[in-house]
């Protein structure tokens, strides 16, 4: 019998799950903040989950509708009716739900992939790299003895720390 009138601490305290890590983070961008992942690891990481967790919601899935469809294909004709070997029919079963989640498994895979690398190549991954921005001096003519003398040459290169790329132009470069 439970105890209505027990206020302890350990009967009203509600323990709550640790906090999932963000999985991308504010990174100066130009002036401004932009989410990012961190690192190409930290990208990776989340690209794998997101991939694994797709991948077995859909072989859940096939696993249900590979046992439906085992059992249609394998009833016997409406002419038998419904006594005879149930062996045969639970071995016909087996047969085919084995073949149709061995199929299922490489479609399910491919459509995680899919899914997954629609979001996760167009999201930005911070690197910590030396960065030249190209600033035209407009302002100045093509001939300028004081811009020849602070030895700009024409341009002005501008360094930034935290500048992030997209992990298509990460992972798919030439």
């Amino acid at each position: 019998m439970e105890d209505d009138d027990d206020f302890s601490a350990a009967a009203t305290t509600v323990v709550f799950d640790r906090p999932i890590p963000l999985l991308r983070g504010p990174v100066p961008s130009g002036g401004s903040y932009v989410l990012a992942f961190r690192s190409l690891d930290s990208w990776s990481a989340a690209f794998k989950r997101c991939e694994t967790l797709i991948k077995d919601q859909c072989e859940e899935g096939a696993k249900i509708g590979c046992a439906v469809s085992a059992s249609n294909n394998c009833k016997p004709p409406w002419w038998r009716g419904s006594g005879g070997d149930m062996r045969e029919r639970e071995k016909c079963e087996e047969r085919e739900f084995e073949g149709c989640v061995a199929a299922a498994k490489g479609k399910c895979a491919a459509f995680a992939k899919d899914k997954c690398s629609g979001a996760f190549l167009d999201a930005r991954i911070a690197k910590d790299k030396e960065v030249e921005g190209l600033v035209w001096l407009a302002s100045m003519p093509e001939e300028s003895r004081w811009r020849d003398l602070m030895g700009l040459g024409g341009s002005l290169r501008l360094h930034t720390n935290n500048c992030c790329c997209t992990a298509r132009d990460l992972l798919l470069k030439p």
